[in-house]
């Protein structure tokens, strides 16, 4: 490696040290020009770090690079007469590219450079323009209208939600097999859309409803973040999806000869379930589509040959053994045989899919959330007739409490009431892009709307109580919000248990849904019972109604004796001595005393009288 000489620069090319150079802007500038003029690739990126003395050429693929208008002059490369012929595809944007009008820059270069959001803000050291504004932020947030109204924070959680929002992910479901979907029933392209939003095709593949929101509270029951929706609205269909989850298996093969074979177990099969788990298997051990279906049930029916060789042999060798190994549906899950293929792989080994559907109505506990990461879970159903209505008879879909604005800062949900309500009075989507108010007062704009149709500017409405049918006394903000789905359903999560099955190691219920697992009861849980002085529920919780067990201690020396069924006696496998104490005590503990053992620790147990 080149020793570094006083005054030059390190030259690192993707990283590596390639040498170095004694004038490091000469040098950026040089190879920036020659970039501009086609004499190298314009996938090259140059800087220049002066903190840390070096300059880095990177070419390597996987950069984020983003392209910007060049400045010359205290002027944009990119005229009016370049813009004409743009528009009027004479050129297109890679001959921009070409040209040295616009270049990509990535990340470390963008750190020579002074970047003007419009033309009025350039200056003698601007060195490039923002194409758009809008393009400050990534994609999913520019699909969401006003986004430079709200909280930095918000953007990160709208980019979560819209992620996990359910809509129609595409348009050939009916032929996918994915291992798990969501299907929107009624999906609406929103009434406020964006540049980014139309010009990308979203609204082929929408994934959210419009709501009619009201900023109201409902009688305490959407407190914080709960939300209230209207159930006539849900049973017309408003947030309802279907849920497809996929069950497979094959009929494999072993050496030997030996193979898998899809058919209803025989009873004499080692691990036969019971005569009803099959019952709504066909004769070929495949279920039929269209059935109904419940936790526990064979979906595909399967006998396979035994783990080991020598219980291949059956008595006085006349029938070969087999044990099932069927697929049932998981604990927790119902639903309806939606599609069934049989097909096979390469090796011609037979393999059977099977799609399950279930239908999935709001309920309460289910998810939504607005484009501005503003999430809630449904707290309550509420007839049409006890719904708040407007003069009109208008009833809101949805009822969100007013306090969830203000603290969260996101008062692009406030714009996209305003401005879906003047939206669906007009009967044409509004745009929201990012920064394109142009010095047009948007509030005006939708205010003018409104008033046009005749509603107050503001968006307020009076609406009466529907319990009582008294106007309430304030003017509540009502509006239109494009509203998703998200996939966090209750059905999909609720689990319960009351006895189950225990771990073989330490005798403690066992973990997790899918293994009827019991709910775990942390430390900040037995936090709670011992500030409430409860302290005796935690011998009950963590004891008796989990690895309690009663063990026997030798008084001599303090290690575990166990009961001789022959002799009828208590035996000490260490002193011999037969005076035993019964103890009460956890069985992890004793497998803890053991695993200690094991490091050649011999731990005793004393007793206190």
């Amino acid at each position: 490696m080149a020793t570094l000489k006083k005054g030059k620069t390190y030259l690192y090319l993707n990283g590596r040290i390639i040498g170095f150079v004694e004038d490091p802007q000469k040098f950026v500038n040089e190879v920036r020009t020659a970039r501009r003029k086609g004499v190298i690739s314009g996938e090259v990126n140059v800087a220049y770090i002066a903190k840390l003395n070096v300059v880095n050429i990177n070419t390597d693929r996987g950069r984020v690079r983003k392209p910007y208008i060049i400045i010359e002059n205290m002027a944009p490369k990119l005229t009016k007469d370049l813009l004409e012929k743009l528009k009027s595809k004479e050129i297109n944007f890679n001959y921009l590219v070409r040209n040295g009008i616009i270049e990509y820059l990535d990340a470390e270069e963008e750190e020579n450079a002074l970047v003007a959001f419009t033309e009025h803000d350039i200056t003698d050291q601007t060195t490039h323009l923002e194409v758009d504004i809008a393009s400050i932020f990534g994609f999913t947030i520019n699909t969401s209208p006003f986004p430079e109204h709200n909280s930095l924070a918000r953007h990160a959680m709208l980019a979560n939600f819209t992620k996990q929002a359910e809509g129609l992910y595409a348009t050939n479901f009916n032929q996918r097999f994915d291992s798990r979907a969501y299907l929107l029933f009624y999906p609406q392209v929103p009434a406020v859309t964006t540049t980014a939003y139309d010009s990308t095709n979203i609204k082929n593949h929408p994934s959210g409803q419009n709501f009619v929101v009201a900023l109201s509270t409902y009688y305490g029951y959407n407190m914080a973040d709960a939300i209230v929706l209207n159930r006539a609205a849900v049973d017309r269909g408003l947030g309802r999806s279907i849920f497809y989850k996929t069950y497979s298996d094959e009929e494999r093969r072993y050496p030997g000869g030996q193979r898998d074979r899809f058919k209803i177990p025989a009873p004499t099969a080692e691990g036969y379930m019971g005569e009803n788990v099959y019952s709504k298997l066909s004769d070929d051990g495949i279920i039929e589509p269209e059935m109904q279906i419940q936790e526990g049930e064979a979906l595909i029916g399967k006998v396979a040959p035994p783990r080991f060789l020598e219980e291949n042999i059956g008595a006085g060798g006349l029938e070969e053994k087999v044990r099932d190994d069927s697929t049932v549906l998981k604990t927790g899950e119902k639903g309806t045989v939606d599609s069934v293929i049989l097909t096979e792989s390469t090796g011609a080994t037979k393999i059977v899919k099977i799609r399950i559907r279930s239908l999935k109505i709001p309920e309460n506990g289910d998810k939504f959330a607005s484009r501005h990461g503003q999430k809630g879970v449904v707290a309550l159903l509420v007839p049409p007739e006890d719904m708040p209505f407007t003069a009109e008879g208008i009833i809101p879909d949805l009822l969100l409490n007013p306090h969830s604005i203000p603290t969260r800062l996101t008062f692009g949900h406030l714009l996209e009431m305003l401005a879906g309500k003047a939206s669906a009075l007009n009967g044409a989507p509004l745009d929201g892009t990012a920064f394109t108010d142009k010095g047009t007062d948007r509030l005006e704009q939708y205010g003018k709307i409104l008033n046009n149709y005749g509603f107050e500017q503001n968006g307020n409405e009076v609406l009466y109580d529907g319990i009582t049918g008294i106007p309430f006394k304030a003017q509540v903000f009502t509006g239109v919000v494009y509203y998703n789905r998200l996939y966090h359903m209750v059905s999909n999560k609720i689990q319960v248990r009351s006895r189950g099955k225990v771990q073989i190691l330490t005798h403690q219920p066992t973990e997790g849904k899918a293994r009827q697992g019991a709910l775990r009861f942390g430390e900040m849980e037995r936090d709670a019972l011992i500030g409430y002085g409860a302290s005796l529920l935690l011998k009950e919780r963590l004891l008796d109604q989990s690895d309690k067990t009663e063990v026997l201690i030798c008084k001599e020396c303090g290690s575990f004796g166990y009961y001789d069924h022959i002799k009828k006696v208590n035996v000490c496998p260490l002193c011999k001595s037969s005076s035993f104490s019964e103890v009460e005590i956890s069985y992890a503990f004793k497998v803890l005393l053991d695993e200690i053992k094991a490091l050649h620790i011999l731990p005793s147990v004393k007793l206190n009288e």
